[in-house]
C-alpha cells in the first residue's frame, strides 16, 4: 500500500521492531500527528481469549478520566420522570413516541441511545435499523438502565464501550492527539486496568498478546509488555 508523505515521515520516528513505554508511545504519537484535523488516538489489543466461548467474551464499558475529546450526541428514549432526569443530566434529545416513529422511518442521527428496561419492548422492532448502526441499547453497555440520569452523565463524561471481535481484538478510542501527554497516558492506563480487571477466569496463557497505539492517520506503535501485565 502506498503511504502519504506525512505517514512516511512519521514512520521514521519509530522502530517497528521495538516496543515502547506508554510515556514514550504517547509522546511519539503526538509528534507523528500531522493531519490538518485533531486526530483520534486509539488502543488496539489482541487478547488471549476465544470469543466463541461465552465465558471468554470480554465486553463492558469504562469511563476515561479525561474523556475522549469527542462531543457525543445522546438520545434518551424515555417517558415521565425519566425524561426529566435525562434532560437535567444533559441529554441532547429526549422523548419516546416521536423518536420511535423517526427511527422506524430510518432516522439515526445520534451517537448513543439510552433507555429504560420497560422501553425495550418498543425498541425490539427497531433492531433492523439500530443494530447495523451499533445503536441498539444493551444492558451490558449500560445503555439500558433504570438510572437514566447517571447513564447520560457517564456517556457525556467520556464513557467508552469495549468488546472483543471474532478475532479476539479490541479497538478503543482513548482521546485526541491534542491532549496533554499526561491525560492521554491516564486514559490509556485506565483502559488497560479495566481490561485486566475483567480478564476471564477461563482464559489461559498470556492475556495481552500485543497492544498498539495509533492515531487516525499515523503509524502504530507497539506498547511494551511490561505496561500490560499489572494495573498501576
Amino acid at each position: 500500500m502506498k503511504r502519504g508523505k506525512n505517514y512516511s515521515e512519521s514512520a521514521t520516528l519509530r522502530d517497528r521492531t521495538s516496543a515502547y513505554t506508554l510515556g514514550e508511545a504517547v509522546d511519539m504519537i503526538r509528534k507523528m500527528s500531522k493531519a490538518k484535523f485533531d486526530e483520534t488516538v486509539e488502543v488496539s489489543a489482541k487478547l488471549g481469549v476465544d470469543p466463541r466461548h461465552a465465558d471468554q467474551m470480554v465486553r463492558g464499558t469504562v469511563v476515561l478520566p479525561h474523556g475522549t475529546g469527542r462531543s457525543v450526541r445522546v438520545l434518551a428514549l424515555v417517558r415521565g420522570d425519566d425524561a426529566t432526569a435525562a434532560q437535567e443530566a444533559g441529554a441532547d434529545m429526549v422523548g419516546a413516541e416521536e423518536y420511535l416513529e423517526k427511527i422506524q422511518g430510518g432516522w439515526a442521527d445520534t451517537d448513543v441511545i439510552i433507555t429504560t428496561p420497560d422501553m425495550m419492548k418498543d425498541l425490539g422492532r427497531l433492531g433492523k435499523v439500530l443494530g447495523p448502526k451499533g445503536l441498539m441499547p444493551n444492558p451490558k453497555s449500560g445503555t439500558v438502565t433504570k438510572d437514566v440520569g447517571q447513564a447520560v452523565k457517564e456517556v457525556k463524561a467520556g464513557k467508552v464501550e469495549y468488546r472483543v471481535d471474532k478475532g479476539a481484538n479490541i479497538h478503543v478510542s482513548v482521546g485526541k492527539a491534542s491532549f496533554d501527554s499526561s491525560k492521554l497516558e491516564d486514559n490509556i492506563r485506565t483502559l488497560i486496568q479495566e481490561l485486566l480487571r475483567v480478564k476471564p477466569a477461563s482464559a489461559k496463557g498470556k492475556y495481552f498478546k500485543s497492544a498498539f497505539l495509533s492515531s487516525t492517520m499515523g503509524p502504530s506503535i507497539r506498547i511494551a509488555e511490561s505496561e500490560l501485565t499489572t494495573a498501576k
